[in-house]
């Protein structure tokens, strides 16, 4: 591990004054709630496109889909494939996005109380912020160890060093919202672009891609190549997260607020066809980084520990000056997507949990205070339970379960406003109960010692059966109150 040299901390520390200083530039054209959360719906393709690859791709990103390569070889970017045709498919058909966009809606569950009623605009709100929030919970620490790692720093630095980052991207996300949010993720993708491609041409040249495709069959096998036949994966495994890519396509907020603060719904569909490709190299880029650790590391160099195993290559496989330009492209990644998830969790709670309970309508000025104290406190609470939080498992699977929190019942509760007319809020809120449920309760029991071994193996089945069950919760409450009615009349 070489360390930073004097080139690489100026790289870095030009870029995050760069950043820090148009992020606070564009508050003065915050001057109303709909500026702070939508960017007062003026977003076009282009910059939406940039805004949501940023946020899309963080270091956690890089971490578990390197994570994925390491343990899994090509099969491994299976999820981003998963992810695109879903996310080509809905762009395409403007499935669900469009009538959410062309309800003028700043969060999926307003569009819920017109169909379902004020409790279940709450709950579902409930559900995404319990959801979001212990999804990004690991992000924090995660992206300190990558640091740590690549860089050579003293471990003890982390907490120090992940607390500066978090108060600076919450500084200039309270004071401009989604507007610092949109500047601050063009720059930041340009930047995470250049580091990216870059990086990936220098370990390909120096490692070889026949290096890679053969490590993986030693290590891997045919499952290296084929996730049906990977001994961690199977058929379980490409279901669910079939399953979850398209859920998160329809209703993971920090997407979603991208299609609602676009100019019409035409846009936010061109916003997902045109961004979907993305999601193939989000996996495989970071993928081959792990395939390239597994090349040419030892398990002595990595110990039990496998998402670190592309770090430590990286620390000794990057030269001075590049790795500048790669710790500020993965500082790039996490601040866009720290600054973004903070924001949209922030706006379910002050628009779906906070606002039903009003007695007037808060003006513009109530309004913003109110936003900016709670993403305050959605920082506070990311920097305790970031850096104490342990994960069972892989890295990927846990963001998935977390995720199917809300997930599962969300995107069920959508598909149903949309499209069945028979939905009420019996099945709602049915659907609400049992997809947090299932999903909590695996978390709550992989930490007891009899059941983790069982809850590891079988994760993704319990995340297949979350959507199974919240779907048929929907029709069975929906059919059960229109039957009740039916009997008292």
């Amino acid at each position: 591990m070489q360390g930073l040299s004097w080139i690489d901390g100026g790289i870095i520390g030009l870029y995050l004054f760069l950043v820090m200083a148009a992020g606070i530039w564009v508050r003065k054209y915050v001057g109303k709630v709909e500026d702070f959360l939508v960017a007062g719906r003026e977003m076009d393709v282009y910059l939406g496109i940039a805004s949501l690859a940023a946020t899309e791709f963080g270091i956690v990103t890089c971490m578990y889909a390197a994570q994925n390569g390491y343990d899994k070889g090509f099969s491994g970017a299976v999820p981003g494939l998963l992810f695109f045709a879903a996310m080509f498919v809905v762009g395409r058909t403007g499935f669900c996005i469009k009538p959410l966009r062309d309800a003028g809606v700043i969060t999926i569950p307003e569009l819920f109380e017109r169909k379902f009623g004020s409790r279940i605009r709450r709950a579902a709100g409930v559900v995404i912020v319990l959801g979001g929030l212990l999804n990004m919970g690991v992000f924090l620490r995660t992206g300190g160890e990558f640091l740590i790692t690549v860089s050579g720093l003293n471990p003890d630095y982390l907490q120090s060093m992940m607390t500066a980052l978090l108060v600076g991207v919450a500084l200039y996300t309270i004071l401009g919202g989604m507007l610092s949010v949109l500047v601050t993720d063009f720059l930041q993708f340009v930047v995470m672009s250049l580091g990216l491609l870059v990086t990936t041409v220098l370990l390909l040249y120096r490692i070889g891609w026949e290096t890679l495709v053969a490590a993986v069959e030693i290590e891997h096998g045919a499952g290296g190549f084929n996730p049906f036949l990977h001994q961690e994966m199977g058929w379980s495994y490409v279901i669910f997260n079939l399953l979850l890519n398209t859920a998160a396509v329809l209703t993971w907020q920090t997407m979603i607020a991208r299609v609602l603060s676009a100019k019409n719904s035409a846009i936010g569909r061109k916003i997902y066809t045109r961004t979907s490709f993305f999601f193939v190299a989000r996996f495989l880029i970071p993928g081959i980084w792990g395939i390239a650790a597994l090349a040419v590391l030892t398990p002595d160099q990595i110990g039990s520990n496998t998402l670190l195993a592309m770090p430590t290559m990286l620390g000794m496989m990057i030269p001075a000056g590049l790795m500048g330009l790669l710790i500020a492209a993965m500082l790039a990644a996490d601040m866009s997507t720290d600054a973004s998830y903070m924001l949209t969790w922030g706006s379910i709670i002050y628009n779906d949990i906070v606002a039903p309970f009003r007695k007037k309508n808060w003006n513009e000025k109530k309004g913003l205070f109110w936003n900016r104290t709670i993403i305050a406190l959605i920082g506070l609470f990311l920097l305790v339970y970031g850096l104490w939080y342990r994960i069972e498992g892989d890295l990927w699977t846990y963001l998935g379960i977390t995720g199917t929190i809300y997930l599962s019942s969300i995107s069920v509760l959508l598909i149903a406003c949309c499209y069945w007319e028979k939905a009420n809020n019996w099945g709602a809120g049915a659907a609400i109960a049992v997809g947090a449920l299932v999903p909590v309760l695996t978390l709550v029991l992989q930490k007891i010692g009899p059941w983790t071994l069982w809850f590891q193996r079988y994760d993704t089945s319990c995340g297949i059966a979350a959507f199974v069950l919240v779907a048929l919760a929907m029709v069975a409450g929906s059919l059960l109150k229109a039957k009740v009615q039916t009997l008292r009349e």
